[in-house]
């Protein structure tokens, strides 16, 4: 997967190794949003894109900081794990491996893209579409997620379900209210 800014032909972005279908890395990057970086989206492209040398090797937990509880429970199930940048990367003729943005036009076999747009996070499903829906910033990251490509289809509704009930994001939840359901990210 590639994640990335809007660019007048596309998007540029880093490379990210592991699991990046939407189910797994759609909420981390909207709680991350919502939380961690205080929406502030310049804060976060940094973090995710230009303070990185080669690319991810994995997004981690870490970026969940600051999330309420009950958001970090329901989204990890109870596992942590760091973010870990790609080392060790070398060429073909065993030089160093050079800092180099994915494009849209590079994107090869990646099967994802997620660009980080000012209104919420273009999801693109790389191997049937250039575009893709946009989720908005204010989507909670509770959502049940349709992780198939062909349902994000581009200029229209994300596949996304809202979270039956909704618990107040709060240290202390009502007794009524139910637990939130345990998909881990990975």
């Amino acid at each position: 997967m590639v994640i990335a800014r809007p660019t007048p032909t596309g998007f540029a972005g880093m490379y990210v190794h592991f699991d990046g279908s939407p189910g797994n890395k759609l909420p981390l990057l909207l709680s991350a949003y919502q939380y961690r970086f205080n929406r502030d989206l310049e804060a976060m492209s940094r973090h995710l894109i230009d303070d990185v040398h080669i690319g991810w090797e994995e997004l981690g937990t870490d970026l969940l900081d600051g999330a309420p509880t009950a958001v970090r429970s329901a989204l990890t199930g109870g596992a942590e794990f760091p973010s870990r940048q790609l080392t060790g990367v070398c060429n073909a003729d065993g030089s160093p491996a050079e800092r180099v943005l994915i494009t849209q036009e590079g994107t090869g076999d990646l099967e994802w893209a997620y660009v980080l747009r000012s209104h919420g996070v273009e999801v693109i499903g790389l191997q049937e579409y250039d575009r893709g829906p946009v989720v908005g910033w204010d989507t909670d990251p509770r959502s049940r997620i349709v992780p198939d490509p062909g349902a994000w289809i581009p200029y229209s509704r994300a596949p996304i379900v809202p979270p039956r009930s909704t618990p107040r994001l709060s240290t202390t939840t009502s007794p009524s209210a139910p637990a939130p359901s345990k998909t881990a990210l990975r």
